[in-house]
């Protein structure tokens, strides 16, 4: 991890800002962006949220359907058992 040298106060109501240079680099906006939250021993680890498939939890390669991701894999795993119990 390598340190971005911000250090940022938090306000009276738990919040910080994310620094726009931060922002810009993971591509961060203002209209719906989310982020994950992780700790470990001291440290808070924010990272971008990008939702996997819905069965595998894989990030590449998703489809979108219905308003859930799927991945290409487990697409072709559906097909294929599909085919074998017909």
């Amino acid at each position: 991890m390598k340190s971005t040298g911000f250090v940022k106060i938090i306000d009276k109501m738990g919040r910080i800002v994310l620094p726009m240079e931060i922002r810009k680099v993971l591509n961060l906006t203002e209209d719906g962006s989310a982020v994950e939250i992780f700790t470990e021993n001291d440290m808070v680890v924010l990272k971008k949220y990008q939702p996997g498939c819905i069965f595998c939890h894989n990030v590449d390669n998703l489809v979108d359907y219905h308003g859930v991701k799927i991945c290409e894999d487990c697409i072709a795993d559906m097909a294929d058992r599909a085919k074998n119990t017909l």
